[in-house]
């Protein structure tokens, strides 16, 4: 499955190797891996809580 994958690093990743996470969203699962090892492991989040995380995240929330 993670061949079929979209993968997208985090806009707050730099250039420098420093710490990036990357997320490749399917309609019910967000895959989230660390960029500086893409064969390793992942995790797997419901598309539902990956929503409610982000939304945590933001200014006033």
């Amino acid at each position: 499955m993670t061949d079929q994958l979209t993968w997208s690093k985090s806009s707050y990743s730099d250039s420098e190797g420093g710490n990036c996470v990357e997320v490749a969203p399917t309609p019910t699962v967000i895959h989230i891996r660390d960029s500086k090892n893409p064969t390793g492991p992942e995790i797997l989040l419901p598309a539902a809580t990956w929503t409610a995380f982000i939304s945590a995240l933001q200014p006033g929330a």
